[in-house]
């Protein structure tokens, strides 16, 4: 009897550190695949972190040799309300003195640039670019033309291309926002309508 229980008490210690080690090599494997995700992330965070700190650059470059385009997805009118549009047709574009804003909503009615909006170009001057201690970069300069005599102010953020565009028209108070990715004129992909 004596053997039978010592039999029964081994078979129940080995069965005990059997279960022991199954759960700790569960618990081991999920903390490596904890670590694995982890690492993951990081790499992935990295690589985005490189990708941003390029296309700031790249967007400074371009405002510093007026050859940009700010590629708007977002539009934000004076009274507050806001439309998300194409950035492939609203833009504000900047090559080396002459400027285009240019807007257009998906409606029905064509408007005067054919694509449902406004085109207008003119003459950039006093263009000036300041950097701020956080590093995002501020430019304003005036447009004049036919069509538009505006001040426009650039906010580009640090750490990317996302920036904010504000037209201040001289003439009435229509003030509009843009905001979206600010690129160099030829890494733009945008289509001009019609301008006046």
């Amino acid at each position: 009897m004596k053997k039978l229980i010592a039999l029964v008490a081994l078979v129940m210690m080995s069965a005990a550190t059997t279960a022991m080690y199954a759960q700790e090599s569960r618990a081991e494997r999920r903390a490596d695949r904890k670590a694995q995700r982890d690492a993951e992330r990081a790499r992935l965070k990295a690589e985005e972190q490189v990708a941003d700190a390029i296309s700031y650059d790249d967007a400074v470059a371009a405002l510093k040799a007026h050859q940009f385009v700010l590629e708007a997805d977002q539009v934000m009118f004076r009274n507050g309300q806001t439309a998300f549009v194409n950035s492939n047709t609203n833009f504000v574009l900047v090559n080396q003195g002459r400027g285009t804003v240019q807007v257009a909503f998906n409606t029905v009615y064509p408007g005067p640039n054919g694509i449902g909006g406004v085109t207008v170009d003119g003459t950039t001057s006093d263009m000036k670019i300041t950097t701020d201690k956080r590093g995002n970069v501020n430019c304003q300069f005036s447009i004049q033309g036919i069509g538009i005599s505006a001040q426009i102010f650039i906010t580009l953020t640090n750490g990317g291309n996302n920036a904010s565009v504000t037209i201040s028209p001289n003439f009435n108070s229509n003030t509009m926002t843009l905001s979206g990715n600010l690129v160099p004129l030829d890494q733009s992909s945008i289509f001009k309508g019609r301008s006046w």
